[in-house]
């Protein structure tokens, strides 16, 4: 029997959605517009909640009916707000209309309730396998004067708590309405005593957890860069001072979305939070004529009263299986190793066909080629546009190289850049107006490359059909698919002056066109996502590509802070996390091949080295890393995650992942630098069942304890040379690491 998750008091027109474990309540205000309620731990459904709208007389406000000293949006909690009828706030929402008006009234028309959840067209988004998995909602408003239709979608899952959100334009009138502003998601909190949490960062340190109070005015991160960016990912959370990783409020808000973001937290002079997400205003206008429509990008809203741990928790279980899709959802991620570390541009096939014998030899399942293999690239100077095989390099191309790759038992796997182009290359030199450039000025150019106009579909059909010939022809499982620069000068000779203020948002769509095209080609064809490094770690890429690399600096420190930070929404199974040689190319750091090992295992695991160079007893500890993690990637990619102890705070990092049945858990526990006669350390664990009893396998020691000692006293640390944690060799070392095995075990 299907669990109605969606309650409409239809006398006082209310909506209450809930899970059991989640309710979020909105309402129909005197006026016509769409008012908050409430958003947090379930509330009985049967409840009647009018009495939470605050509404009193205030000051220098403005008021939406004459007589009326009570009515004004600037002091009522909405759900998508609009600009100028008394409302000072940032809008959610900006309309031009064709005599230059921007002041948009919006009225409640009716709803419709739907078993189940509807696609978004065009566009990334979570999805439902059976009807009871979910209920949307669909509230109608309407401007009359422009005839303009919009459409606020919720869907509520039962199992997880969550709440999606999109909105639809619909111009069903006779005149030409602007788009200069359309967010996802806009939610009016009663009180703003919360902090921010954001994922910040550059090249190569992406996704740092960055904490701060809220404070009257706003807090913003965001993207203009044509992509998600390196700078900011577009996730935000507000959680109350006191809620720590173990328990507490927080809420999370992601953008399903790889573009321009916008994601921001606006505290009025009343303490009254407003807090949005959506594609970025700046730069976006977007023309909408009678009968188009316009669907904003999904937002998906996590509430937890189980701290920070917890809604990282939620987002995992949605993204991994209702976000995530496809052949390789559930399937285990096949061990793989690239070349680009160990060779950059410099080989010939005899050099990959060695790496790759090495590989096959310590258990590694999948090569992957990376850049270089094409045109003629020899440097970043050339090639990119032209996706067929450089014959100097490989004699028999990509399809004769695939067939000896899976002589030797292994998958192969191959690396290209398809949105760009360099000057030098043959499809530059027949097809130069398919480069974004504004017409008269200079173009800037990141890495010698430039970006193709992925708003026109001539161009994207140009990109695909090479692709298409060459993963028809050859044996080709997985690709790495790289984009190398941001967006400048973003202009496309295809559309109108009117129009140039959609290229960015029409750009993306032309990205997730092309993934979605091969993808229903080659089904089982592997994406793994790329943007030097993390550059587009988004929610709307995992819908094509169930895997990315999560940064260029695969140094096993600097790793400790990025995959902390990005575990915050992205769950494990999404993160390609490699062995890289020492000394480390990004920070020339030497860690031991051991502690690079149990970092990278914590994700879509796979080496970036030559093993060649290694020592006979550094390849026996690969091998044991490559059986380790294929005996436990299943655990991995699909267990709950406990965030322990932060690498932003302390010298030790530590994360715990524990199965669904919560027989098996694995802990991973890093000392960035070495103490002298260090004190004794617990490390009390989560996610267990208290009455179980244990058996902890550590590096060192073996023992065997209740599920409630190891939560509550805690796990003990290994201490070797006069209370030297973590060190195994007899004396001190930086960047060692420990692993735990603990096992349900029968009393």
């Amino acid at each position: 029997m299907e669990r109605k998750m969606i309650y409409v008091n239809e006398t006082d027109r209310v909506f209450h959605l809930s899970n059991g474990e989640i309710s979020y309540i909105l309402y129909v205000m005197e006026s016509g517009q769409i008012g908050h309620l409430y958003f947090g731990k379930a509330l009985n459904v049967k409840g009647r909640y009018l009495h939470m709208v605050e509404r009193v007389h205030r000051p220098m406000a403005t008021y939406i009916r004459e007589g009326d000293l009570y009515t004004s949006y600037e002091h009522l909690r909405q759900e998508y707000p609009c600009y100028g009828t008394s409302d000072y706030r940032y809008p959610a929402m900006e309309i031009e209309g064709g005599d230059g008006s921007r002041i948009c009234k919006a009225e409640y028309e009716g709803y419709t309730l739907i078993h189940g959840k509807k696609p978004l067209p065009h566009l990334p988004a979570t999805y439902v396998e059976e009807q009871g998995e979910a209920e949307t909602l669909e509230l109608t408003m309407r401007d009359a004067l422009w005839n303009l239709k919009i459409v606020l979608s919720y869907t509520v899952f039962r199992d997880i708590d969550a709440v999606t959100r999109s909105v639809r334009f619909v111009n069903e009138g006779e005149e030409d309405l602007f788009l200069n502003r359309a967010m996802s998601v806009s939610v009016d909190f009663a009180d703003a005593d919360y902090e921010s949490v954001q994922l910040s960062g550059s090249w190569a340190r992406e996704r740092s957890v960055k904490v701060r109070a809220l404070e009257a005015g706003v807090t913003a991160i965001s993207s203009v860069r044509g992509h998600s960016s390196h700078q900011h990912n577009p996730f935000l959370a507000i959680k109350r001072r006191e809620t720590t990783e173990k328990c507490g409020d927080v809420y999370g808000f992601s953008l399903v979305y790889s573009g321009n973001f916008l994601a921001q937290a606006e505290v009025d002079n009343y303490g009254v939070l407003r807090v949005m997400l959506g594609i970025n205003p700046f730069g976006f206008r977007w023309k909408l004529m009678p009968e188009e429509a316009f669907v904003t990008p999904e937002a998906v809203m996590v509430y937890s009263a189980d701290g920070l741990s917890g809604m990282s928790r939620q987002f995992h279980r949605l993204y991994r299986t209702r976000l995530a899709r496809g052949y390789w959802r559930d399937r285990e991620r096949p061990v793989l190793i690239n070349n680009w570390e160990a060779t950059q541009f410099n080989y010939v096939e005899e050099d990959l066909l060695r790496f790759a014998a090495k590989a096959k030899e310590c258990g590694i399942e999948m090569f992957v080629l990376d850049d270089g293999w094409f045109g003629a690239r020899c440097n970043d100077k050339g090639g990119l546009g032209d996706w067929t095989a450089n014959r100097e390099k490989l004699p028999e191309g990509i399809e004769g190289f695939s067939e000896k790759i899976e002589a030797l038992g292994m998958k192969f796997g191959l690396w290209f850049e398809p949105e760009m182009v360099n000057k030098d290359s043959d499809f530059y030199r027949a097809h130069p107006d398919y480069m974004l450039k504004t017409p008269g000025r200079s173009a800037s150019h990141g890495r010698n490359q430039f970006v193709l106009d992925f708003s026109r579909k001539e161009v994207v059909d140009a990109i695909y059909e090479q692709m298409y010939t060459l993963l028809s022809k050859a044996k080709i499982s997985y690709i790495k698919w790289d984009m190398n620069r941001s967006i400048s000068e973003c202009y496309s000779i295809a559309y109108p002056a009117d129009r140039q203020g959609e290229i960015f948002h029409r750009y993306i769509l032309g990205v997730y066109e092309l993934h979605e095209r091969l993808i229903q080609a080659f089904p089982q064809l592997l994406i793994e996502s790329c943007a030097s490094g993390g550059g587009r770690f988004d929610a709307g890429m995992l819908y094509y590509a169930p895997q990315g690399w999560v940064s260029d600096d695969s140094d096993a420190v600097e790793r400790l802070k990025i995959q902390y930070g990005t575990s915050f929404c992205y769950p494990l199974s999404c993160m390609g996390a490699h062995v890289s040689a020492c000394p480390n190319e990004q920070v020339g750091r030497v860690t031991p091949l051991e502690t690079r090992g149990n970092v990278a295992c914590t994700g879509a695991f796979g080496y970036e080295l030559d093993l060649n160079r290694l020592s006979p007893e550094e390849i026996e500890t690969v091998k044991r890393q490559v059986a380790f993690y294929k005996e436990q990637r299943k655990l991995i990619a699909q267990g709950e995650f406990y965030r322990l102890l932060s690498p932003f705070e302390g010298n030790f990092a530590a994360w715990q992942i524990v199965s669904q049945d919560k027989r098996t858990s694995l802990v991973t526990v890093t000392r960035m630098l070495s103490e002298t006669n260090g004190p004794y350390r617990r490390l009390p664990l989560l996610g267990l069942d208290a009455g179980r009893k244990y058996h902890i396998a550590g590096t060192y020691n073996t023992y065997d304890a209740y599920g409630d000692e190891l939560m509550c006293f805690g796990l003990m640390l290994e201490d070797k040379s006069s209370g030297q944690i973590l060190d195994g060799s007899g004396g001190c070392q930086d960047f060692l690491s420990v692993r735990y095995e603990i096992t349900a075990q029968t009393d």
